[in-house]
């Protein structure tokens, strides 16, 4: 079956601007989305840190590239990962995505994080935002939304995020939420280590 989400004549994902070249396609999705999250970082998305403002959030990045911005990918879709042999990360179906997500939300909501030391605040912060991100709720764009949901709330609950060390090694940061999300039906070869240590660093560097 024929991915609905990209145009019918090329693969490249169905977009506002009409573009047909992935390349081109890549770097107009940059630019619009780097404004868009550089306003997130002086102007937090306001919202209860749930599914919806989760969605929202997506929204308001990409919601100037591609129609359905925000709303969870209605299809499976795989990834193949160099650090995992070439294999995809197990995402959620279509039909998990909202309960999966929810109940990561829940957690990272009922959480005690002020009464949380460093270590372990960076230990819980990185397995909610890998468990989040494994879900992978829309088609494209889900390490952006991931992270920047992660150091906007790590911000409201007092745990300051250092934005620009995540963005300077944005490559390693996202090898990481794979390394902490190899989860398999055969196994779980999760090393969620490189994750934690950089959040940490995130959040170290983000107190002084």
């Amino acid at each position: 079956m024929r991915d609905p989400y990209y145009y019918e004549d090329c693969e490249v994902l169905k977009n506002k601007l009409g573009i047909k070249d992935e390349d081109t396609l890549k770097k107009a999705e940059v630019d619009f989305s780097c404004d868009r999250l550089h306003v997130l970082s002086l102007f937090p998305l306001l919202g209860n840190y749930d599914f919806e403002h989760y969605c929202k959030m997506h929204e308001y990045v990409f919601g100037d590239i591609y129609e359905w911005a925000g709303i969870p990918r209605m299809v499976s879709m795989e990834k193949a990962e160099a650090v995992l042999g070439y294999t995809s990360i197990e995402y959620a179906k279509p039909e998990q995505i909202r309960e999966q997500a929810t109940a990561v939300l829940e957690r990272m909501n009922s959480r005690d994080w002020a009464s949380m030391a460093l270590n372990e605040q960076a230990k819980r912060l990185a397995q909610d935002t890998a468990d989040l991100w494994k879900v992978h709720c829309f088609r494209e764009g889900n390490t952006r939304i991931t992270i920047t949901f992660m150091c906007q709330f790590a911000d409201s609950h007092g745990m300051t995020m250092d934005r620009e060390l995540l963005e300077r090694n944005a490559v390693y940061t996202r090898n990481a939420l794979v390394a902490a999300s190899a989860v398999f039906q055969d196994g779980d070869f999760r090393q969620p280590g490189y994750l934690v240590r950089i959040i940490r660093d995130g959040l170290e560097n983000g107190q002084n």
